[in-house]
């Protein structure tokens, strides 16, 4: 039999099965439910969005307070078409790309060896609580001091936000793996690497992932307080530009853009996340 009759088959039996001619495919339904999810998520926006033009429309608030959205709109396309947004965003992504891969790469190699060794744990750990209770702007003063007001410092920022939620979920991840897992680690004889990258690592992906979206996130917030603070590029400083000016529809605009790339990386990590959990829906 041919691998067209298999199908074919396949089919007849699957709405065999549904006498009432409620068959719908696996890719269809997959569709649908997409569809919703998205109609679902706009529809705040597009109310808070209608609610904001009516206002304006209305003149219920000065728009020296809030500007008309149409207005932001044509903020938003002169600052698209003169190539300045693409500047400000590429030197705002860059900065948070390499505070994260900094603190992120710290973040894994501590929490990993915090919850491997339970020496260092109990070395490393009461400490790092403490400074973590400090938060990324509080640092700003003592960093300035050290290195300036450059890159560096707007690096060393973004890389102390993302460190703290990335060691704590990695050290936790690997704390919280059964130890029946290890076990059967122990019977194939594994060596630590082993051990670590086929037993503890995937089992610690779910916990691990949870922290670098975190360190992401906060990552990025502390990227653009710090380039509210200091800083004469990036969107956090066209916020501040827009303020000294009292254009408030370049600083709504610049909020916009950072809330829709905060959106996106996150959404983007999330997608990185469920391919690197592909192993459990086979399981279940």
């Amino acid at each position: 039999m041919t691998n067209l009759e298999l199908d074919r088959v396949a089919f007849e039996a699957a709405v065999a099965d549904r006498p009432d001619g409620s068959f719908v495919t696996r890719a269809g339904s997959g569709l649908a439910g997409g569809l919703r999810r998205v109609a679902s998520a706009l529809i705040f926006p597009a109310a808070l969005l209608l609610v904001w033009l009516t206002a304006c429309l209305l003149d219920l608030v000065p728009a020296q307070i809030l500007p008309d959205p149409r207005l932001v709109l044509a903020t938003f396309r002169e600052f698209y078409e003169t190539g300045d947004l693409a500047f400000h965003a590429q030197i705002s992504l860059i900065r948070v790309v390499q505070g994260f891969a900094l603190g992120a790469g710290a973040g894994l190699v501590l929490g990993i060896s915090m919850g491997l060794s339970r020496r260092v744990r109990e070395l490393v750990e009461p400490l790092f609580l403490a400074l973590a209770q400090v938060p990324p702007l509080g640092w700003i003063p003592l960093v300035m001091l050290l290195v300036g007001i450059d890159e560096a410092l707007k690096v060393i920022i973004i890389a102390k936000a993302a460190l703290i939620p990335v060691t704590i979920n990695t050290c936790k991840g690997i704390l919280n793996v059964p130890r029946n897992y290890k076990e059967v680690g122990e019977v194939l004889t594994f060596g630590r690497w082993q051990t670590l990258t086929k037993i503890l690592a995937p089992a610690s992906i779910p916990t691990v992932f949870t922290g670098i979206r975190y360190g992401l996130t906060n990552a990025w917030l502390a990227l653009v307080a710090v380039e509210l603070l200091a800083s004469s590029e990036g969107l956090g400083y066209l916020m501040v530009w827009g303020r000294q000016l009292f254009q408030l529809d370049l600083v709504i605009m610049a909020m916009i853009v950072v809330g829709v790339i905060g959106f996106v990386l996150d959404w983007s990590l999330g997608l990185v996340e469920r391919r690197l959990q592909r192993w459990e829906d086979v399981g279940t």
